[in-house]
């Protein structure tokens, strides 16, 4: 779904372990590693998209995760110029997202990769909470920076995570 502005209507998903460490998954055949995230579809709850792209990406069920927070609105991006379709319409120029927050119950034995009909990713790990910063790609980040700041207080309460000075991202 794409709004009037066009912006794809999405979800993103930060997905932490009982160490505060949070799931990163490397695009199929590419350096880049991310979050999961996933387009909402018409008529789909951004919660009912959420647990889709999770089942989808992660292999995960909603048994599998405890639904921690959502950001309080939409957060947006920009895609460069070189990714927007030109020829495809309606015109998407970024992406609107919903995120969330999920805390892994039981083990990671459930993650599975390939539960999609196109795997998007080939390969997972955790990493420390504010650690996306540094490798996601330039024009998510900004993005990245405003969900992990407005889920950060809860994070480390229950995990004691580092305030964000510890990790200065690359353009610090």
């Amino acid at each position: 779904m794409i709004d009037k502005h066009g912006f794809r209507a999405n979800v993103g998903i930060i997905l932490v372990n009982d160490e505060g460490r949070v799931f990163c998954a490397r695009r199929c055949g590419m350096s880049a590693w991310q979050f999961p995230q996933g387009g909402i579809k018409r008529n789909e709850t951004p919660e009912r998209a959420m647990y889709r792209e999770l089942r989808e990406e992660v292999g995960l069920a909603p048994d599998d995760v405890e639904v921690l927070g959502a950001t309080k609105g939409w957060l947006r991006y920009r895609l460069p110029k070189r990714y927007i379709r030109y020829h495809q319409q309606p015109l998407c120029i970024g992406q609107k997202q919903i995120w969330f927050l999920l805390r892994l119950l039981g083990g990671e034995e459930n993650v599975r990769l390939d539960l999609g009909d196109e795997q998007e990713f080939d390969a997972w790990r955790w990493v420390d909470y504010w650690e996306p910063l540094g490798f996601v790609v330039p024009f998510k980040r900004s993005v990245y920076e405003r969900a992990l700041h407005e889920f950060a207080d809860f994070v480390g309460q229950m995990w004691g995570v580092a305030e964000r000075d510890a990790y200065a991202s690359p353009r610090d």
